[in-house]
């Protein structure tokens, strides 16, 4: 006699098989970092091409150096907006492109992080001021791993530059290509030192509402941080004359 269909046992069947599959696509990589069979090398290579377009200047048709992908690589989580990725977007490696501070279109909103983070569900305030402090404290580690890589691009575009006259044969098209590239590099520095100037900005802002609405002596380790990352924002260990300059409105 066949035996009697179960569709709890069937629906738990299900779970465990949908589990399963889950865990396995996420072997690639620890939770919250993607998955590197969703990566590929220069798959940041468009923060090059947003920096130059957005001011009028051409892309350089080079191949990325291993430094120059280094450091594409680590501008984008900062110039990503901060506590903008649903964790799942991480584990799958959902890195879309951004639009460059000099498009405004729309303009920064300092009040967008801690409008999200006093409005998205948690346990506690106490929870609200402990992931502003995370996220603070990950952008100061950024930004030390960030600026180590700069350094070391910005220094070896000096002594390109420095070659180019001393060079056989070259050729407009390659001359223009190797000014392209270190105006591009020049601008992602850019482009990160003024997406700190707003996460500053925006983390003010944030803890100012938090005081407000949920006075807690976490804010005090919270306002520490943030004076911590401002000040390294402030004084960055790499000063240049800015390939394109164009004041930034914000809002709020």
């Amino acid at each position: 006699m066949p035996e009697p269909h179960n569709p709890i046992r069937c629906f738990a069947s299900a779970l465990l098989l949908l589990s399963s599959a889950m865990l396995g696509g996420c072997s690639g990589g620890d939770f919250g970092r993607a998955r590197d069979d969703m990566r590929n090398d220069d798959m940041h290579r468009w923060i090059g091409a947003e920096a130059t377009g957005s001011v009028g200047l051409h892309p350089s048709q080079f191949q990325l150096t291993d430094a120059e992908r280094q450091l594409r690589d680590l501008a984008y989580p900062l110039i990503e907006p901060p506590h903008s990725r649903p964790a799942w977007k991480t584990v799958f490696g959902d890195f879309q492109p951004i639009a460059s501070p000099w498009r405004q279109a729309p303009a920064f909103d300092r009040t967008a992080y801690g409008r999200a983070l006093i409005d998205e569900p948690h346990r506690s305030h106490s929870s609200r001021y402990a992931q502003l402090i995370d996220d603070v404290r990950d952008d100061i580690q950024r930004f030390e791993l960030f600026f180590a890589s700069a350094i070391r691009v910005i220094d070896l575009d000096r002594k390109r530059d420095a070659t180019l006259p001393h060079l056989s044969e070259l050729s407009a098209r390659e001359r223009a290509d190797a000014v392209a590239r270190m105006q591009e590099n020049a601008l992602i520095v850019q482009w990160v030192q003024q997406c700190l100037e707003r996460r500053v900005s925006s983390y003010r802002w944030g803890l100012e509402r938090l005081v407000l609405q949920a006075p807690d002596t976490m804010a005090a380790d919270a306002d520490r941080l943030i004076g911590e990352l401002a000040a390294q924002t402030a004084n960055p260990p790499i000063i240049g004359r800015p390939v394109f300059e164009r004041p930034l409105t914000t809002k709020g």
